[in-house]
């Protein structure tokens, strides 16, 4: 399921690219509600209520390639770990843009939070958590944890941040 998760991620990219007016521009508002929602699909929820709080935004396709692997292996990490036996919960997803060209990228549920034994930045057993930092590195980004079981957050959950800045275009025709 991962690795569909994965290829639709890269496959709505391109479908999007290839409907696109300008071939380097991606309505990325519209990418991830539909991102998340077939997403959500694969995995059969229906007790998880997603909230997305995107700003209307076009990023090239450098950065969206990375940006939409990071959002599909967070959001497929929070749907199929913080709400076991399908309790209901609430995940989040905002994108937005500072006046700076920083983006925030938000991912957040109200699960069980992320194990405390378990360093985000340095896990072996996870390719999907090793993929989310190399592709933030690939954006020059940086990327936080919060988690309740860290004593960071007031209620449950987990809260990954990242910060970036859109990458450069590169003309390739």
């Amino acid at each position: 399921m991962e690795s569909q998760n994965r290829v639709l991620s890269m496959a709505m990219i391109h479908e999007m690219l290839y409907q696109s007016k300008d071939l380097g521009s991606i309505d990325f508002s519209a990418y991830i509600r539909n991102l998340v929602s077939n997403i959500s699909g694969n995995y059969g929820i229906t007790n998880v209520n997603t909230v997305i709080d995107v700003e209307d935004l076009f990023l090239n396709m450098e950065t969206s390639i990375p940006l939409g692997l990071v959002i599909s292996e967070l959001v497929s990490n929070s749907l199929k770990h913080a709400f076991p036996d399908k309790s209901p919960g609430k995940l989040t997803i905002k994108l937005q843009k500072h006046n700076n060209d920083n983006f925030e990228l938000t991912i957040a549920d109200d699960g069980v939070g992320f194990p405390a034994d378990v360093d985000f930045r340095n896990n072996e057993s996870s390719l999907g958590l090793r993929l989310v930092n190399s592709l933030v590195n690939q954006l020059n980004g940086t990327i936080e944890l919060e988690s309740e079981n860290e004593g960071l957050l007031e209620h449950p959950g987990t809260k990954f941040i990242i910060i970036f800045k859109e990458l450069i275009y590169k003309e390739r025709i």
